[in-house]
């Protein structure tokens, strides 16, 4: 008779994860270890959660580029995916309905592959107006109701506008402020693990 392992103990793979998502994401002037993909896996990690979290993040990237590489980006075997696009299209004034068709069209695939997707949102500059920003910043929750998804409303919560949090262009999160993306989404992250299906303890 085999021997029993104690309660909780799992020899399962890893839960591999993918960040597929821009600078915010791809950890803009900034060490690999320092990006958020790293620096997420890491704190997981703290909390007993064996998972691997792919930077699949790239500068400059808008939504219609990350729908153009998810199917190269995301590989089989992924368990999950955390969609942080968008902040490129509001930067450059992109209509709101070309973001959320590229959004809406890169989570169908994903789902369409069995890839659970942790969607999080971004928001719009003020000085874009006010119907701009009430467009865009709905994309998110809207998906997120609409397929079902765990939904960050904000990658940017209590980083944005934060001198200290982030570099002297005043848009990307410096290491400590990337920490701080990381202690805010965790928590959410965690949820969306145990909605894998998987053990991931």
């Amino acid at each position: 008779m085999p021997a029993m392992l104690p309660a909780g103990a799992q020899t399962a793979r890893p839960l591999n994860l993918v960040a597929l998502g821009d600078s915010l994401t791809a950890g803009y002037r900034l060490p690999a270890e320092a990006a958020f993909p790293a620096v997420l896996e890491r704190e997981l990690k703290k909390k007993g959660h064996t998972v691997t979290v792919a930077n699949a993040g790239v500068s400059g990237d808008t939504s219609t580029g990350g729908l153009d590489r998810v199917d190269w980006s995301v590989p089989d075997g992924t368990d999950g995916v955390i969609l942080e696009l968008g902040a490129n299209d509001m930067l450059r004034g992109t209509d709101p309905a070309v973001t959320r068709k590229a959004l809406d069209t890169i989570i169908a695939r994903l789902k369409g592959r069995g890839i659970p997707v942790l969607l999080a949102g971004m928001r719009a500059s003020a000085n874009l107006g006010p119907d701009y920003v009430a467009r865009f910043d709905a994309i998110y929750p809207d998906l997120a109701k609409q397929h079902g998804l765990v939904l960050y409303p904000f990658f940017l919560a209590g980083v944005a506008g934060e001198r200290g949090l982030n570099l002297d262009d005043g848009l990307h999160p410096n290491p400590r402020g990337v920490e701080a993306i990381v202690a805010g989404i965790l928590p959410t992250v965690e949820s969306f693990l145990t909605r894998l299906g998987k053990p991931e303890r």
